[in-house]
């Protein structure tokens, strides 16, 4: 009590400390043993087994290798949901480190190893303390690498909130290039929509030195790949943004052929509806029309995937409350710049009320950035994100 009534001590990062050589043994064992893509099977089990021992119900198999970890304490109505993705990339491992991974060809590139560890850390240090009243939901997905037909999809698809209804639900990803232990968020649109156009070009093959007899898609190809850099430049508002990069051009082997086809593969990303639409129709029509001019066909596979991830205001003024009190307000940025990477929990956010927070890995610089060979997510990061998502539950749920 103080002379003003009573007082509320929420946790601190020092209270997750005694955790923090079980969570790094945690973290290394997920990062020696990633799974891909709706393939976590060996790291759901591992989730699993740590929740039930620290006494909370689990539901498993939804979307796949997806789980939910419920906890409910005293009376108290309001639900939460936190999440951590779990899925790993087909990148061969380069750091050298000790723990690198034991499966060639596949690493924790992205922090996701992390990401399950600091929830984690909360799980447990929560399950012991119980300072909150009413309903956790540790949501850990599948496949956030995926692109399209996710992991945060397919859960919201198979009746996630429905299943483990929440008041708001919250993520958090590291960032390279932030220093360690610094949190960064901004309400609003924070992570672009990205949509993947596969086009196929069909012409006639023949004889290099005879090409009046062929019809060339390589020179159609060319021709879209170089009207594709006026969509954006002379389509979209300058005051908005969006990015088409052609990352795939793909036509024939030999020097002295003319090939029957060339591949184009294009990655679009946008942070509006109104600007996602338009790009669609302008790649779609300027392919269109440059094959017919050429005279060849074209087939265009145009793939919707993440939709923006929009950040909810009250959901970023409570995380940024919880981060200034654990790390002070000068390691706390509230108006981040949005990223044009994509985020499947976008998918979760278009059905409940919440925000995406980054938390800082230190230094981007020589290869360790995500999805990098090189890159490793920061053990230091492990009682700050876990003291995070514990106070932020004794705020929530206070």
């Amino acid at each position: 009590m103080t002379a003003n009534g009573p007082t509320t001590t929420y946790t601190r990062i020092d209270q997750l400390l005694p955790y923090e050589q079980e969570l790094v043994a945690i973290r290394r064992h997920l990062h020696q043993h990633p799974e891909l893509a709706f393939a976590e099977h060996g790291t759901s089990d591992f989730v699993a087994a740590r929740l039930q021992e620290w006494g909370y119900e689990v539901t498993r198999g939804i979307a796949g290798t997806g789980l939910v970890g419920t906890l409910r304490v005293g009376q108290g109505t309001r639900r939460l949901g936190l999440r951590a993705d779990m899925d790993a990339l087909p990148i061969h491992e380069a750091t050298g480190a000790a723990h690198a991974s034991l499966a060639p060809g596949r690493m924790h590139a992205c922090g996701h190893d992390g990401h399950m560890t600091m929830l984690l850390g909360a799980a447990k240090y929560l399950a012991r303390h119980r300072h909150f009243s009413g309903t956790l939901h540790l949501i850990f997905q599948p496949a956030e690498e995926r692109g399209f037909d996710s992991g945060g999809k397919a859960m919201v698809e198979a009746g996630l909130f429905e299943r483990f209804p929440c008041d708001a639900v919250y993520a958090m990803h590291n960032h390279p290039g932030l220093p360690q232990g610094r949190f960064a968020m901004r309400a609003g649109a924070f992570t672009a929509a990205g949509d993947r156009v596969f086009v196929k070009i069909t012409g006639v093959g023949g004889h290099a030195a005879r090409p009046h007899l062929a019809v060339d898609p390589l020179v159609a190809a060319a021709a879209i790949v170089t009207s594709l850099q006026t969509v954006v430049a002379r389509n979209v508002d300058p005051a908005e943004s969006a990015v088409v990069t052609v990352g795939r051009l793909r036509a024939g082997d030999a020097l002295n052929v003319i090939p029957a086809e060339a591949e184009i593969g294009i990655s679009v990303r946008s942070y509006s509806q109104e600007v996602r639409a338009l790009l669609k129709e302008r790649i779609t029509s300027i392919i269109t029309g440059i094959a017919q001019a050429h005279g060849v066909q074209a087939q265009i596979d145009y793939i919707e995937g993440y939709p923006v991830l929009v950040n909810a205001p009250d959901a970023v003024a409570l995380a940024a409350e919880v981060a200034r009190d654990l790390v002070g307000p000068d390691a706390v940025d509230v108006n981040f710049p949005p990223s044009m990477g994509s985020e499947d929990f976008a998918y979760m956010l278009q059905r409940c009320p919440g925000a995406l927070v980054r938390i800082g890995n230190g230094p981007a610089d020589g290869g360790r950035g995500l999805h990098n060979a090189r890159y490793d997510f920061d053990d230091r990061n492990l009682p700050y994100g876990a003291a995070f998502w514990s106070q932020l539950v004794e705020r929530f749920l206070g």
